[in-house]
């Protein structure tokens, strides 16, 4: 150590504010902590800290800021992570346990990590007495502070516990750094060997690698982006109850959006001690609800390093998470049977519907009447529907719902709402309604409807091949794969990516810019977009020949979780559970008759929902 703290004291030579005199004896640990103050200089934005102290039972660093120096403040001190014109020298990450639990933070420490090694990146870390961990990334040329903080909040979407808050005000951002006092008691220690974290900090990291490190985050920065222009429009992302009860309290999101609280407990692990007594009952909570979302215990597994490290962090021990979690998932999955069996299918948003009529066909004939659609849909209807413009792009993709509705429930006879297909969709339920009508006129009778709604039951449509087109279907070759609406993450990348897509995925050989342009109907440009888009998020790449393929690494469903996609559907699914429930209570108060249990109208525990790991699920994905 000591021939480590001489070298650090010639190597420091030029830093502004560090004195070389030799430093006074002192005891072993004081002299630790004065060395690692000494890298303060180099994280921070400009020469000064600002000093904590206790105000009205709430910590803060307030007053001036003070010239950083070689001797360590006796205070809690952090540096400001702004310059005075508003750039930052040093990403400075900071993981705390106030946002997560331990596990979590640990978690994402390693995490951020591996990200950032994977770009090439090197970075210092330290530890605080309260267990929050800080990363330091130093930056070869200075960030502006606006792209910083854009990075910086891509990088919270990874890890539920990094507080963007340093980056978010560039007059009073600051962090505490190697070896300042932390207000409770004790140090922040440096993890990284002193020599090591100089080193580190003197040959920072060079733009390329930061570049590097963006095109991994395109997902979270084109989502935080999204999001920021949707709060600028005045958009709510917060579904809206209505009639009975209101949202039980959700927790905030890293860039200000709307999350469920059981989500929030599985990806952070704290909780609410007055609606759950202990770790145990809110963990059973999210695997209750796990349960009724489809989910399995495979893919429940998958995510406990995933997007639910929250749900291991419940568990006091990786040995308990073992022993109990197979048992715990048995009871939620006889819980949620049990509650099913209790409710109709009317009245369960997430279960699927029985048809009320029509013909009985076999599971083959409506495998093959699908195959047969899907002819007459690409070989005639999406040219006739493209001339229609965007209320034909609507069309397009409700005809491919009714069709993966039709293979998935293996029925012709759609009896469900407009709210089924708008979820499809990722449409409002009254512009599904309008499309359904203008499917019905000018599909030449492949959807038909032969009964209205009343009450609790939707209009009903037969669904048929029509006598024109059964030539042309039996002429073309059935093609393989699976038809979809909207799947999630096209929520964000937007139909003309979706009909790439699926240009590519069904397509009998791979195929070029222009052959994607024409399967697809799309625009030239507008293929060109979409298409370098998608291989920018790894989802396709081309060949040498210039020819388009899938990559079959990427999943969808993952990639939709990055996008906040998937959130977007638990919104929208939520926002219908709610709109069926006043419905519900409006049909009970003028039909006394029908009695309507309160937990049919509104269940707390089941009213948030997301949609399992799996890139193929049933439908409407």
């Amino acid at each position: 150590m000591v021939a480590e703290a001489a070298d650090l004291t010639i190597a420091l030579a030029g830093a502004p504010g560090v004195s070389l005199a030799a430093p006074a004896v002192r005891s072993a640990p004081i002299e630790k902590h004065r060395q690692a103050w000494s890298l303060a200089p180099l994280i921070a934005g400009q020469p000064f800290y600002r000093s904590g102290r206790w105000v009205r039972g709430k910590f803060g660093y307030p007053g001036a800021p003070r010239e950083i120096t070689g001797s360590l403040p006796k205070a809690p001190a952090a540096v400001l992570v702004h310059g005075a014109d508003g750039s930052v020298a040093t990403l400075c990450l900071d993981l705390d346990t106030s946002s997560a639990a331990q596990q979590v933070v640990d978690g994402d420490a390693g995490r951020l990590g591996a990200l950032l090694a994977s770009c090439g990146l090197r970075w210092v870390e330290d530890v605080s007495p309260s267990g929050g961990r800080h990363l330091y990334v130093p930056l070869a040329e200075r960030m502006g502070g606006a792209e910083a903080r854009e990075l910086v909040e891509a990088l919270a979407r990874l890890a539920p516990s990094l507080d963007a808050s340093p980056h978010r005000n560039p007059s009073t951002g600051c962090i505490r750094v190697p070896g300042s006092v932390h207000k409770r008691g004790g140090h922040q220690e440096l993890v990284t060997p002193l020599s090591a974290a100089y080193g580190v900090l003197r040959h920072r990291n060079a733009p390329d690698a930061i570049g590097r490190l963006c095109r991994a985050l395109a997902p979270e920065l084109r989502r935080n982006r999204d999001e920021a222009t949707r709060r600028a429009r005045g958009e709510v992302s917060r579904p809206q109850p209505q009639a009975h009860g209101a949202l039980p309290a959700a927790m905030a999101h890293p860039s200000g959006g709307w999350q469920s609280p059981l989500r929030a407990i599985a990806e952070t692990g704290l909780y609410d001690p007055a609606r759950y007594r202990s770790a145990s009952e809110a963990r059973m909570a999210v695997l209750n609800h796990l349960a009724a979302c489809g989910w399995t215990l495979p893919q429940v597994r998958g995510e406990l390093t995933g997007q639910f490290p929250g749900l291991a962090a419940l568990y006091q021990s990786r040995s308990q998470l073992e022993r109990l979690l197979e048992r715990e998932w048995a009871k939620a999955i006889e819980f949620t049977a049990n509650d099913a069996g209790t409710r109709s299918a009317r009245k369960s948003d997430t279960s699927p519907t029985e048809p009320t009529g029509g013909a009985k066909a076999s599971v083959a004939s409506i495998h093959q009447l699908v195959n047969d659609l899907e002819n007459v849909l690409y070989a005639v209807l999406d040219a006739r529907f493209h001339s229609l413009g965007r209320e034909g792009i609507g069309l397009r993709f409700l005809l491919r719902g009714v069709l993966a509705y039709m293979r998935t429930m293996e029925t012709n006879v759609l009896d469900v709402g407009c709210r089924t297909f708008a979820l499809a969709l990722g449409q409002h339920h009254g512009t599904v309604a309008r499309l359904l009508r203008r499917l019905s006129e000018l599909s030449d009778g492949m959807v038909t409807k032969i009964a209205d709604a009343r009450h609790r039951n939707a209009d009903v449509y037969l669904v048929e091949l029509p006598e024109q087109h059964s030539q042309t279907a039996r002429d073309l070759t059935w093609r393989q794969g699976k038809i979809h609406a909207i799947r999630p993450v096209f929520r964000a990348l937007g139909p003309a990516a979706a009909l790439a897509y699926e240009a590519i995925e069904r397509s009998r050989v791979s195929p070029t810019t222009a052959e994607v342009a024409r399967d697809a109907r799309i625009g030239r440009t507008t293929a060109e977009i979409a298409l370098a888009e998608m291989a920018g998020y790894q989802m396709i790449h081309r060949d040498q020949d210039g020819r388009w393929h899938l990559t079959a690494t990427t999943s969808l469903a993952q990639l939709a979780h990055r996008l906040g996609a998937d959130a977007d559907v638990a919104a929208q699914l939520t926002l219908h559970r709610l709109q069926r429930a006043a419905w519900h209570a409006w049909l009970d108060r003028h039909n006394p008759a029908q009695e309507i249990a309160e937990a049919d109208l509104y269940d707390p525990e089941a009213e948030q929902h997301w949609i399992p790991p799996d890139d193929s699920p049933r439908f409407p994905y």
